[in-house]
């Protein structure tokens, strides 16, 4: 496991307390776990994903992440519709590990209220939460 100092948390993405990762661009919303999710969780071997068209409200869990330790519920940190989903993760779970913040992205979202990414933490907040 990674020390928390050790961990990469880029500066342009937005964190939830769950421990997924928001990041805008343009009209939609990229969401994936983080390297802090994917350091606890191990290898991870099955990404549950949901339909493209499907809604969630914020907080609402949309998929999990099957790792050889746990099967962890992955939440949404805003509301909205399902644009897309990773289908590479079908055949290549341990792109989470290897890439969380690029190949191994979950899901694309068009928000129903995009503001709602205001209410998510940036770096710093982040890191503090898990300094606790």
């Amino acid at each position: 496991m990674k020390e928390i100092n050790d961990l990469n948390l880029p500066e342009d993405v937005k964190y939830s307390k769950d421990h997924e990762w928001t990041k805008l661009d343009n009209d939609i919303v990229t969401i994936g776990i983080n390297d802090y999710a994917q350091d606890q969780l191990g290898e991870i071997v099955f990404v549950e994903l949901p339909e493209t068209g499907d809604t969630f409200d914020e907080g609402e869990e949309f998929g999990s992440v099957e790792s050889v330790k746990a099967v962890s519920e992955i939440y949404m940190p805003i509301s909205g519709e399902i644009v897309g989903i990773n289908e590479e993760l079908e055949d290549a779970p341990e792109l989470v590990n290897e890439s969380c913040y690029d190949k191994g992205w979950i899901i694309k979202v068009k928000p129903s209220d995009a503001s709602q990414i205001d209410n998510l933490m940036d770096k710093t907040a982040y890191l503090a939460m898990l300094k606790g």
